[in-house]
């Protein structure tokens, strides 16, 4: 998927031009995998832009760089900030958001104490994750032989950039093996999740969805379904899923800021249920998108509206 560049990119206090928004190439980030982000969604409503659920994710953005001790020089109220001036700036309708905290320039070593935290933001155009049937017509995924991390090797709440080195090598494996994305087991053999998606199953009518235990990120596309399955009155459980249970399934879809709500037509190669989107699946969707559009009452309190004034500065 080709990069659209925007305008400006918020670096450390300031906005830079989009080719000036460089790193030295000795900063410890790009030697050792040291920062934390987020993945955001900004969607197009009849009131202007919205980014979706900006405290949740920017919240996370802390918790991650916590976890990695590293000291954020700026507050999350600062970010959320700048996470809606940078959609303005750039005078974008509908947008990615990615929040970077990242060790920078000091020394190479392992030890990272004395590096700087530097942080920056950008957003830019970017259209379906997995294509642009994904969304409608599923997706086939397979079962990925690189397990996801044990617990108390990496932290897997921590939204790490790290971490993703693990999700590339199930990436790799599902796109060379002719699939569009691949499920990881955790180190016990269960379900955990995709390579950056979370994981749902329907099945006699409950939908289930891996726990923290197995070794997923908590994700808020997750949570946000989740929230919304039950008030539309399904039973929504997390619980252990068995590999088999994948297969036997009457629905299985992908959530995410990057997929969305993306149905799951197959894993490896096995139907599940009448190898298209399911019923539930599309409720689900339809209620997100809702929200998200503009087109029903923003309920939860998800949308931060862009301020057009931002625009001008």
């Amino acid at each position: 998927m080709a990069m659209v560049k925007s305008d400006k990119i918020w670096m450390n206090g300031q906005f830079v031009a989009w080719d000036d928004a460089k790193v030295h190439v000795l900063s410890h980030v790009l030697h050792y995998g040291s920062s934390v982000f987020e993945g955001i969604r900004a969607y197009h409503t009849k009131n202007g832009p919205a980014i979706f659920r900006l405290g949740e994710h920017i919240e996370r953005l802390m918790q991650s760089s916590k976890i990695y001790r590293m000291k954020v020089p700026y507050s999350a109220e600062q970010i959320e900030r700048v996470c809606l001036e940078t959609v303005a700036i750039n005078n974008l309708k509908e947008c990615y958001i990615r929040p970077l905290v990242y060790r920078g320039y000091a020394h190479v070593g392992v030890n990272p104490i004395g590096t700087p935290i530097d942080v920056m933001v950008a957003a830019y155009p970017w259209g379906k994750y997995l294509g642009d049937d994904a969304l409608t017509k599923g997706v086939a995924v397979k079962i990925g032989t690189w397990a996801r991390m044990a617990p108390n090797t990496l932290p897997a709440m921590a939204k790490a950039g790290g971490n993703y080195l693990n999700s590339q090598l199930l990436k790799l494996e599902a796109v060379e093996d002719g699939y569009a994305e691949a499920i990881a087991l955790d180190t016990q053999g269960y379900v955990s999740e995709g390579s950056g998606e979370n994981m749902f199953i329907v099945i006699k009518g409950e939908i289930i969805t891996p726990p923290v235990a197995s070794s997923i990120l908590a994700g808020i596309t997750r949570s946000s379904v989740m929230k919304l399955a039950n008030d539309m009155g399904y039973s929504v459980r997390e619980a252990v899923v068995p590999r088999e249970m994948l297969y036997i399934a009457d629905e299985v879809f992908f959530t995410g800021t990057a997929v969305e709500i993306t149905p799951v037509t197959s894993v490896d190669r096995i139907e599940i249920g009448n190898g298209e989107r399911g019923p539930v699946t599309k409720a689900i969707q339809d209620a997100f998108f809702g929200i998200v559009n503009g087109d029903l009452p923003d309920r939860y309190g998800w949308l931060s509206m862009v301020p057009q004034s931002a625009a001008k500065r």
